[in-house]
C-alpha cells in the first residue's frame, strides 16, 4: 500500500512539474546567492539602491507582459487552438514593442524630471528586453499545454544562470549598478532560443486569427491582476527609497535578496506548475487539495529555517558588515508563508475562470499592505518589516479563506455543484 502511494506521488504531474521547476529554480537561486555576495562585496548601499530603484519601476512595467495571452492558449479548445496561437503571436509583436517604447519613455521622463543619467540608462536597457520575448512567447505556451514542464523549466532556468554568472564577473570586474542590470538583456536570447527550439510552431497558414474578443476579458482581468500584484512587491521597496533614502533602499534590496529569495523562487516554481496543473485536471478539489498540501509545507520549512538561520548565515555569507542586516532578513523570510497561500488562491481562481474575482482580492489585499507599508515606513526596517509581515498574513489568509474551506471541507458539495468549481 505504501509503496504504491510512493509511485502514485512519483507520477503525479504536479509533482514532477513542481520538482522541475524547483530544480531549475534551485540552480539559478544558488547562482543568485554569488550575486548577492558579489554585489555584498564590491557595491555600496548606495549603488545597490540605485540599481534596486530601476529594477522596481522595470518589474512594474514588465508586469504588463503577462497580458493572460499565453495562457489563453493554454485553455484553448483543440478546435480553435490553431486560430488563437495565429491571433496571439499578433498580440505579442504589438504589445512587447509597445513596452520597450513605454519603459524607455519612463526612463527619460525620470531623467528629466531630475534623475541620474545612470537610472535612465538602467531602465531603457531593461526595457530592451521585451523585444526577445514574442518570438518564443506562443512556444512557451504550447509547450506548457503539452506538460513539457520539465523542459521549459530548464530554459528557464538556462537563462537565470547564465545571467547571475554574468553579474558575477562584471560586478566584480566593473562594480556598478549597470553590472547587475546588463546581464538581465545580455541573457535574454537564451531564452528565446531555447524556447524556439522546444516546440517547432509557425503561423497556420489560411487560418483566420482568433477575434480580440477571445481574449480581451480574460486578458484584461490578467493584465490587471500582474500588475497589482507587481506593484504590491515592488511598492515597499519605492516606498522605502522616498521616505528613507537611497542608502536605506540599498540595505533593504540586499536584506530582501538575501532573505526572501530562496521562498521566492519555490513560490515561483510552484505557482508556475500550479495553473496547468488545474486547468487540466480532472478532479480540480482534488488537485486544489493537493497543490495547497504541497506548496504551504514546503515553503513553511523553507521559510521558517531560513529565518531561523538568518543571525548565523548573513555575517558568515556576505561579511561582517551585513550582520546587523539579519534580524531584518529573519523577518522578511516569513513573508513567504502568506504570499504562497495567496499565490495558490490566485491559481485557481484564475484556471477556474475567475479571473475577475481573483483581481478584485487582489486590489484589496494590495491596497491594504501597501498602505501598511507607507505608515510603517517612516518608523524604519525593521518597524516596516512586521508591519507588512502582520498585514500581508491578517489579510491574505483572509481572502483565501473560502478556497481554503473548498480544498478541505465536504466534498460532495463540489461534485453536487460542478459550476462553483471556479469560485
Amino acid at each position: 500500500m505504501l509503496r504504491q502511494k510512493i509511485a502514485d506521488a512519483a507520477s503525479s504531474p504536479l509533482l514532477r512539474g513542481a520538482s522541475a521547476y524547483l530544480a531549475s529554480e534551485a540552480a539559478a537561486k544558488a547562482s543568485r546567492l554569488a550575486v548577492v555576495v558579489a554585489m555584498a562585496r564590491f557595491l555600496s548601499p548606495v549603488e545597490l539602491g540605485i540599481a534596486a530603484a530601476a529594477m522596481a519601476g522595470s518589474e512594474i512595467l514588465k508586469s504588463l507582459a503577462e497580458n493572460g495571452v499565453g495562457q489563453r492558449i493554454i485553455i484553448a479548445g483543440d478546435n480553435e487552438l490553431d486560430a488563437v496561437c495565429n491571433r496571439a503571436r499578433q498580440i505579442f509583436w504589438v504589445w512587447c514593442t509597445g513596452l520597450t517604447v513605454l519603459q524607455i519613455a519612463v526612463g527619460a521622463g525620470v531623467w528629466l524630471a531630475g534623475g541620474s543619467i545612470m537610472t535612465f540608462a538602467l531602465i531603457a536597457l531593461l526595457g530592451l528586453e521585451y523585444l526577445f520575448m514574442p518570438g518564443g512567447l506562443v512556444q512557451c505556451a504550447l509547450a506548457m499545454r503539452r506538460g513539457l514542464l520539465t523542459r521549459t523549466a530548464a530554459v528557464s532556468g538556462a537563462q537565470n544562470v547564465s545571467a547571475n554568472l554574468l553579474t558575477v564577473l562584471l560586478v566584480a570586474i566593473f562594480p556598478s549598478p549597470l553590472a547587475v542590470v546588463l546581464p538581465k538583456l545580455i541573457s535574454a536570447p537564451v531564452w528565446l532560443i531555447g524556447m524556439r527550439r522546444l516546440v517547432a510552431w509557425k503561423p497556420a497558414p489560411g487560418i483566420a486569427p482568433a477575434p480580440l474578443s477571445a481574449f480581451t476579458r480574460f486578458g484584461a482581468s490578467v493584465l490587471g491582476i500582474e500588475f497589482v500584484k507587481a506593484v504590491r512587491a515592488q511598492a515597499d521597496k519605492l516606498i522605502v527609497g522616498a521616505v528613507l533614502g537611497t542608502e536605506a533602499l540599498g540595505i533593504y534590496f540586499f536584506a530582501f535578496n538575501a532573505g526572501v529569495g530562496i521562498s521566492t523562487s519555490l513560490a515561483t516554481a510552484l505557482s508556475t506548475v500550479l495553473f496547468p496543473y488545474l486547468s487540466t485536471s480532472g478532479d480540480r478539489i482534488g488537485a486544489l487539495k493537493r497543490g495547497l498540501t504541497l506548496a504551504l509545507t514546503a515553503i513553511t520549512v523553507v521559510a521558517l529555517t531560513q529565518s531561523f538561520a538568518a543571525s548565523s548565515y548573513v555575517s558568515l555569507v556576505f561579511g561582517a558588515k551585513w550582520a546587523s542586516v539579519a534580524p531584518l532578513v529573519a523577518i522578511l523570510c516569513l513573508t513567504a508563508i502568506p504570499n504562497m497561500l495567496w499565490s495558490v488562491t490566485a491559481q485557481w481562481l484564475r484556471s477556474g475562470g475567475r479571473a475577475d474575482r481573483e483581481l478584485a482580492l487582489s486590489l484589496v489585499a494590495g491596497t491594504i499592505i501597501t498602505a501598511t507599508a507607507v505608515v510603517a515606513a517612516p518608523y524604519g526596517l525593521t518597524a516596516l518589516a512586521w508591519a507588512t509581515l502582520a498585514a500581508a498574513t491578517i489579510v491574505q489568509s483572509a481572502v483565501s479563506l473560502p478556497v481554503l474551506f473548498r480544498a478541505f471541507g465536504v466534498r460532495t458539495v463540489a461534485h453536487c455543484k460542478p459550476s462553483f468549481q471556479g469560485a
